[in-house]
């Protein structure tokens, strides 16, 4: 009986991330709102877990949205960032936590093993509340996007970047001295 009752739960749990998984042109259409505009046509797209769902020919690349998670969240980024990327979906299929996934890529990238980011290559994540989202249609209002530009192993000392933002919207520096250091972007909100 427990089994049944097993195999219940997990058909609801199945059929409800079914049904909340847009289409695929929905899921192309607003993953692509997180690239700046003039790269959208020919970017590729994946869906969050790195399933391909369109290959494009230019240097972006754009991630869909969790259909699992409350909201809007996509990105775009550069295609130096995709081995990384690529590494980060594999270690959380495997189960693996934000602390396992970064302590394994760090090993990683020191060790030679990982290729990171270029230097300066750039990703934009770009978010809006559940209200805003039209899933049916692929359309969001109220957006807000900021940007994370890469320098792996950089320092605030080698950078002159603050630790915090000095003030709204301006440039710090994330994870200084590891293989993820990126510059931070938020531009206030509206």
């Amino acid at each position: 009986m427990r089994t049944l009752i097993s195999i219940f739960v997990l058909s609801l749990s199945f059929s409800a991330f079914s049904q909340n998984t847009p289409s695929k042109d929905i899921q192309i259409k607003l993953a692509l709102l997180a690239a700046p505009e003039d790269q959208r046509s020919e970017a590729t797209v994946y869906a969050y877990d790195g399933t391909l769902l369109r290959k494009g020919s230019n240097h972006t690349i754009c991630l869909g949205d969790d259909p699992n998670r409350e909201g809007l969240s996509v990105s775009s980024y550069h295609i130096s960032a995709q081995p990384f990327m690529e590494r980060g979906w594999a270690l959380r299929k495997e189960g693996k936590g934000f602390q396992e996934v970064f302590d394994t890529r760090e090993a990683e990238a020191k060790a030679g093993k990982l290729q990171l980011p270029d230097q300066g290559s750039v990703l934009h994540a770009l978010t809006a509340d559940e209200a805003d989202v039209n899933w049916a249609t692929g359309e969001a209002q109220n957006t807000y996007t900021r940007s994370v530009v890469y320098i792996p192993w950089a320092t605030a000392e080698s950078t002159g970047l603050p630790l915090k933002p000095a003030g709204p919207g301006l440039p710090w520096i994330m994870d200084p001295g590891t293989h993820r250091a990126h510059i931070m972007i938020n531009p206030p909100r509206n």
